[in-house]
C-alpha cells in the first residue's frame, strides 16, 4: 500500500521556501531547542538548587529525569508517527515540549521540577526524531545533503549559545526565564508546521513491540532514576537499590525477549555487525565520559570556584568552538589514519583532556580554562563525528532504522549514566574528605573518573579490523 499523506494549505512558494529549506528550518526549531535546552540549564543548576533548598549535586536528576524520558519514547517515535501522522505527531511533540518548560518555570519543589523535565523529554523524544523522518520524506534525494547541512546549523549553535546565555539569564535574571525562553521559538515552530509539512503515514508499519517497550521502560527508566537517586534522602535508602535491582532485571528480561522476537523494539542482533557494535559499545563507555562534563564542569566553576554562572557560561562554551572546528578537519585526519586508529587513541586524548579540567584551581587563569576547555571540545566531537559514522558502515538501508533506533537509545542512556556517575563520585569524595558542602577538593577524583571512562572504550574499538569504514573514510 503507497505511503498515505494528507496535505497542508498549499501556500504560494517562492524559491526561498522549497522543501529542501523551509523543512529543515522548521526541524530545526525543534533541534535548536532542545540542544540548547540541555546546555542552558547546564550553568544554572547552582542557583536553581538554591531556590528548590536542595544541594547542587541532586539536582542531576534534573539532567537524567530528562534523558530517561528520551531513552524510553525515542524508540516508539517512529512507530507512533507511522500510525497517526507524522505532523499531527511532531505539532503535538512540540506542545509537550513547550508546556513542559512553562512547568518547569514555575516549579517551586524538586518534586514537580523533576516530572516537568520529564514531560520535556517525552516531546524531546517525539519531536527530533519524528522531525527527520519528515526532512527524509519531505526531500528529493538531490537536495537531501543540502537539508541535512541546513539541520545541522542548530544542532552546533545550541551549544556555544546556550550555556552563556543561561549563565547571563541566572545572573541578571532569574533562572526561571531560561525556560521561558523556549516560548516563541516553539510558537514559530508550531505555526510553520502546520503551514509547510505533510502528514505523512505509514500504515504497512509492523506492530509494535508492546512487551519490549514494557520491559524497556521499566528497566531503563528504573535503573537510571534509581542510579540517580542513591546517596540522596529523597527516598527511603532500601528503594533506590530496590529500583536499581527491579530495572537490571527487566533489562534482562528484555535481552532474552528481543532474541526471540520477530520485530523486537530494539533489534540486539545487529551488535553482531563488528562495527556497529563497536559504535554502540565503544561509544557507551566514551559518552558515559563525556555525559558528565555539561553536568560537572559548570557546578565546579560556581561551586568550586566561585565563578558567576556567566563566566562559567562563557568558558564552558568554549568547548563548543572546539567541536565546531575538529568539524571542519574530523575527514582529514580519518582519510589519513583510519576509523580504527584515531577510535583508539583519540579516545585517550580526550579522556586526558576532560580529566585535566579537576586541576583547575581558584588561580588557574581564566582564558587558559577557555583554551583547555576548547581543546576538550575538539577530541571529543572528532571521537563522536567516527562514532557516529562508523555505525552505518555495514549496516543495509533495510536495517538503518532499527539500528538508528538502537543507537541512540543507548547514546541517550550513556549520557544519562555519565550524570549519576559524576554525581555519585563527587557525593563519596565530599563524604570521605569530611567537608560540610561541595568545595574544590572534592571534584578532581570525579573528573578523573570520568576521563577513565573514555579511556575504557579502546578495548571495544581495538577489536575492530584495520580497514574498517574505509570506504567512509574515503569518501
Amino acid at each position: 500500500m503507497p505511503r498515505q499523506q494528507e496535505s497542508p494549505a498549499s501556500p504560494s512558494r517562492g524559491p526561498f521556501l522549497s522543501p529542501s529549506l523551509i523543512v529543515p528550518l522548521i526541524v530545526g526549531c525543534a533541534l535548536f531547542m532542545e540542544n540548547m535546552d540541555g546546555t542552558v540549564i547546564a550553568t544554572s543548576l547552582p542557583a536553581l538548587a538554591r531556590d528548590l533548598g536542595q544541594d547542587p549535586i541532586t539536582l542531576k536528576l534534573a539532567l537524567t529525569s530528562y534523558v530517561v524520558s528520551l531513552g524510553v519514547f525515542i524508540p516508539i517515535s517512529g512507530w507512533v508517527a507511522d500510525k497517526v501522522g507524522a505532523r499531527t505527531i511532531f505539532r503535538s511533540a512540540m506542545v509537550t515540549f513547550l508546556t513542559g518548560s512553562i512547568l518547569c518555570a514555575l516549579s517551586n519543589s524538586l518534586f514537580t521540577f523533576v516530572a516537568a523535565r520529564l514531560l520535556q523529554g517525552i516531546g524531546g523524544a517525539m519531536m527530533v526524531p519524528v522531525g527527520r523522518i519528515i526532512i527524509a520524506r519531505s526531500v528529493s534525494k538531490s537536495e537531501l545533503v543540502r537539508a541535512i547541512s541546513y539541520l545541522t546549523l542548530p544542532s552546533l549553535m545550541g551549544p556555544v549559545i546556550g550555556p552563556p546565555l543561561g549563565g547571563f539569564i541566572t545572573t541578571y535574571f532569574h533562572w526561571r526565564w531560561i525556560f521561558l525562553i523556549n516560548v516563541p521559538v516553539c510558537l514559530l515552530g508550531l505555526y510553520l508546521a502546520g503551514r509547510f509539512i505533510e502528514n505523512f503515514r505509514e500504515p504497512d508499519a509492523p506492530p509494535l513491540d508492546i512487551q519490549g517497550f514494557i520491559l524497556t521502560a521499566c528497566g531503563g527508566g528504573l535503573a537510571m532514576l534509581g542510579f540517580s537517586l542513591l546517596g540522596t534522602d529523597l527516598l527511603a535508602s532500601w528503594l533506590p537499590p530496590v529500583m536499581c535491582v527491579v530495572g537490571v532485571l527487566a533489562l534482562l528480561l528484555y535481552f532474552r525477549h528481543a532474541l526471540r522476537s520477530e520485530h523486537p523494539l530494539l533489534d540486539l542482533r545487529l551488535l553482531k555487525i563488528p562495527t556497529l557494535r563497536a559504535s554502540v559499545l565503544g561509544g557507551s563507555l566514551f559518552r558515559v565520559g563525556l555525559g558528565a562534563v555539561p553536568f560537572l564542569l559548570p557546578l565546579y566553576l560556581q561551586e568550586g570556584l566561585g565563578l558567576n554562572p556567566f563566566e562559567a557560561g562563557t568558558v564552558t562554551c568554549a568547548s563548543a568552538f572546539g567541536a565546531m572546528f575538529m568539524k571542519a578537519l574530523a575527514s582529514t585526519v580519518l582519510r589519513r589514519y583510519g576509523f580504527r586508529k584515531v577510535l583508539m587513541f583519540n579516545a585517550v586524548l580526550a579522556g586526558m583532556a576532560i580529566a585535566s579540567y579537576g586541576l583547575f584551581t581558584s588561580g588557574t587563569p581564566y582564558l587558559m580554562m577557555m583554551a583547555v576547555v576548547l581543546l576538550g571540545g575538539f577530541f571529543p566531537s572528532l571521537q563522536f563525528t567516527c562514532l557516529n559514522s562508523i555505525a552505518y558502515a555495514d549496516i543495509s538501508s533495510r536495517d538503518a532504522g532499527r539500528a538508528t533506533s538502537l543507537a541512540s537509545v543507548v547514546q541517550q542512556l550513556s549520557l544519562g549514566m555519565g550524570v549519576t556517575i559524576a554525581g555519585l563520585v563527587l557525593q563519596i569524595s565530599n563524604h570521605l574528605q569530611g567537608h560540610p558542602h561541595i568545595v574544590e577538593a572534592d571534584f578532581w577524583p570525579a573528573f578523573l573518573v570520568i576521563g577513565l571512562f573514555s579511556v575504557a572504550s579502546v578495548p571495544v574499538t581495538s577489536r575492530l579490523p584495520r580497514n574498517a569504514g574505509a570506504e567512509l573514510a574515503r569518501g
